[in-house]
This record gives structure tokens, C-alpha cells and sequence, in this order.
């Protein structure tokens, strides 16, 4: 389960300062980030409230289940000294997103306490944040599965084979192999020409392979 946490006005996009937050709705968010979760196989929780205790709240009833937190906490980024304690008491990884720069505005946004409490912090990219938080999570938790796998189970990762480096053989349909590579990270589905577009925009990191032939899943963008 993949947690997405928004703060206070995050429920007003779409209307609240459109020319800095864009007009896509906190709606808008929770479907693209479910989507973008579900074709790893994983499932989201959403929650947004005004009220900080509320936020610790939830976080603190699903802090065992969640395999990661994306938390937008809106201004409480700048103020709320118990919301980072919260994060650095969950036993997940937290990236912290803001749909706007704020290092790029009032002064006082810039310095954030969550994000000296979180694994990674992405600013100014508008919603697509959301989305590549969700990738880095969702692939971050295919890698643990994976490793945890392998390692209760290492005659069953070699029956599959799966060596020791972690490459596994793909017969493609036109014959011949292909290989993938381990599976820290995997690309999600690209989007299509008239989708949200993040999909064409990640980098392939540089241990993949290409291949002919990955999972995609049912995710269709925004």
C-alpha cells in the first residue's frame, strides 16, 4: 500500500491560484497516482485534511502497512515540527511533493522541515510530481519484494532463472532472448499521445538494460 497524504488547501486545487497550481484537481491526483500504483500491483490510500493532527493521525494508524508515503503537506512543510517527528517514526520512506517551486517564491517557503524528515523532495513540476514519487516507491517496493524473495526462497529464484546477478531470461514473442534487468527499478507504462505525458519523460537509469519486452499493466494516464 502506497499512502498519499495532502495538507491543508491541497483540496482547493484546480480553483485556488490557478496561474501557480494549475487547474488539475486533488482528484485529478488521486486517480493518476492509483493508477500509476495498481499497475505495479500495489494499492493507494488517500487522505487530505486542514488539520495537522489529523494527517499524524492517519499516518500513525497505517504506518505497518504502507510502503510508502507521498505527503504534499502543504504550508505545514514550513511549520509543523511534529509532522517530520511522524515521518521519521514510520518504518517507510516519505517523498515530500509540492506542486509549485518554493524555492522559488516567499522567501519563508523555501525552508521545509518535512523535507529534512523525508527520502526525497520534488518541487515545481506541477502534478507530475505525484507521478514520479509513485514510480520511485512502487519501484523501490518491487526491489525489496524481490530481494526478500530471493533470499526465503533461493531455489525457487534459481528455478525461474534468476542468477546471482539478479538477470532473468525472457523469451520474447519473435523468438531469440531478451533480458531484464533486476527488478529495482521498473519503467512504468509510457503514456499515450494525447495522456499526462511523464511516462516519455523518465530517465532509463543507467544499470537497465533495454529490452523488448517489460510489464505494463492497465495503467492508462491522465
Amino acid at each position: 500500500m502506497i499512502l498519499l497524504v495532502n495538507g491543508p488547501n491541497v483540496n482547493l486545487l484546480g480553483e485556488r491560484q490557478p496561474e501557480i497550481y494549475g487547474y488539475d484537481t486533488l482528484e485529478d491526483v488521486e486517480r493518476m497516482v492509483s493508477e500509476t500504483c495498481a499497475a505495479y500491483g500495489l494499492e493507494v490510500r488517500a487522505f487530505q485534511s486542514n488539520w495537522e493532527g489529523a494527517l499524524l493521525d492517519f499516518l500513525q494508524e497505517h504506518r505497518h502497512e504502507a510502503h510508502g508515503v507521498i505527503l504534499n503537506p502543504g504550508a505545514l512543510a514550513q511549520t509543523s515540527r511534529a509532522l517530520a517527528d511522524c515521518l521519521r517514526a514510520l518504518p517507510c520512506a516519505t517523498i515530500e511533493v509540492h506542486v509549485s517551486n518554493i524555492h522559488a517564491r516567499e522567501p519563508w517557503r523555501s525552508d521545509s522541515l518535512v523535507a529534512q524528515a523525508a527520502r526525497g523532495h520534488i518541487v515545481g513540476l506541477g502534478i507530475a510530481g505525484y507521478y514520479y514519487a509513485a514510480v520511485h516507491l512502487c519501484s523501490q517496493a518491487a526491489a525489496q519484494a524481490a530481494t526478500e524473495e530471493a533470499a526465503t526462497e533461493p531455489d525457487v529464484a534459481r528455478a525461474a532463472g534468476v542468477g546471482e546477478a539478479g538477470v532473468e531470461a525472457v523469451p520474447p514473442a519473435s523468438g531469440g532472448t531478451a533480458w531484464t534487468s533486476s527488478p529495482a527499478y521498473q519503467r512504468p507504462p509510457a503514456a499515450t499521445a494525447g495522456g499526462f505525458g511523464t511516462g516519455d519523460l523518465l530517465p532509463e537509469p543507467s544499470q537497465q538494460t533495454p529490452v523488448e519486452q517489460m510489464p505494463r499493466g492497465d495503467y492508462e494516464p491522465l
